[in-house]
């Protein structure tokens, strides 16, 4: 099978990802063989590539927003079966016993394993998935719709969780990309005010095509204190900007796998019971639930699709901003 993999970190602007010929994978016990028809391209990929997250083996395949049919069932496999679709998220499989695993928060378990970073991921033509956390893709959902909520969908659904949220409250959404863009749809479907940040002309435009009241810069003062805020930039400095920006009792969620230190600053942003938090990952229920909420708002997501070959062209993309919302490719 055909593969783009990664040899060795590298600026994405020198083409890191190398066409390749690998064997076709068997599935073992309790796995399943994904024949892969999209992949989604993320910023944790780029992260990846570049070396700013470090995976613990090389070579490896990056994807982790992967959405194929099953077409080899491994020992003891039942469910899903041959010729279902199936997504694999970010979170591949879990040790399913510690603390964490028996109280449903499998995010946080220290023995998780990662989709396209401790296992070959979806920029490949088939792929093996651990049949238990492959997510069942409901009929009404196309596979290139779907492929960016398995993770832009999924982890920016658990911010909204981590950030906790009600009906009804203000969000401010700082950045608006992948994440953001699905984010605002749930927020919006929840009769939220959405106040958008971010320096982009065409994500602001974005953002007020999709429900936001207000859009602006991290340095600009919104019309009224938020209830909630979603920081989605690796920037650490933005973190003192949004605290600025809360109420008493309001919190603050980072979603990012890699960020900028966070900056010195004065306890009252922090006072009068403020909750700063980060999101980590994402569990196997988030994923369930977001892709029913998927079908039921209906989410849109805004694509745009590449050939395998043209993986690194893709990252590139994604570095420099060059679509608005989520895509997904190769």
């Amino acid at each position: 099978m055909q593969a783009m993999q990664l040899n060795h970190f590298q600026q994405v602007e020198n083409n890191p990802l190398t066409l390749v010929d690998t064997p076709l994978p068997e599935a073992k016990a309790g796995q399943v063989r994904i024949h892969v028809e999209v992949c989604g391209v993320c910023h944790t990929d780029l992260h990846t590539v570049e070396g700013e997250i470090l995976p613990p083996k090389m070579p490896i395949i990056p994807g982790h927003q992967v959405v194929g049919v099953v077409d080899q069932l491994g020992e003891d496999v039942t469910h899903p079966t041959l010729g279902s679709r199936v997504g694999v998220p970010w979170l591949y499989d879990v040790c399913g016993e510690c603390t964490f695993c028996l109280s449903g928060n499998e995010n946080l378990c220290p023995e998780a394993r990662f989709t396209g970073f401790h296992i070959d991921g979806g920029y490949a033509e088939y792929m093996l998935a651990e049949a238990k956390y492959a997510l069942p893709i409901p009929k009404g959902l196309t596979s290139a719709y779907a492929a960016p909520l398995l993770c832009a969908g999924i982890i920016g659904y658990r911010s909204l969780k981590q950030a906790d949220l009600e009906p009804g409250e203000r969000l401010g959404l700082v950045g608006f990309g992948a994440i953001a863009h699905l984010a605002i749809q749930v927020a919006r479907h929840w009769d939220c005010e959405i106040y958008v940040f971010t320096r982009s002309p065409d994500h602001r435009h974005h953002a007020l095509e999709l429900g936001a009241a207000w859009v602006g810069g991290s340095e600009d003062t919104p019309p009224n204190t938020l209830d909630r805020a979603i920081i989605f930039a690796p920037a650490g400095e933005l973190v003192p900007k949004m605290l600025a920006k809360l109420r008493p009792g309001g919190t603050l969620a980072i979603n990012a796998i890699y960020m900028s230190p966070i900056p010195e600053m004065p306890y009252d942003l922090i006072y009068a019971e403020r909750t700063l938090r980060s999101v980590a990952n994402a569990t196997y229920q988030d994923g369930v639930e977001l892709l029913d909420l998927a079908m039921e708002i209906p989410i849109q997501a805004t694509t745009q699709q590449y050939a395998l070959p043209d993986a690194n062209r893709a990252l590139f993309d994604l570095k420099y901003s060059r679509f608005n919302g989520g895509y997904h490719g190769p």
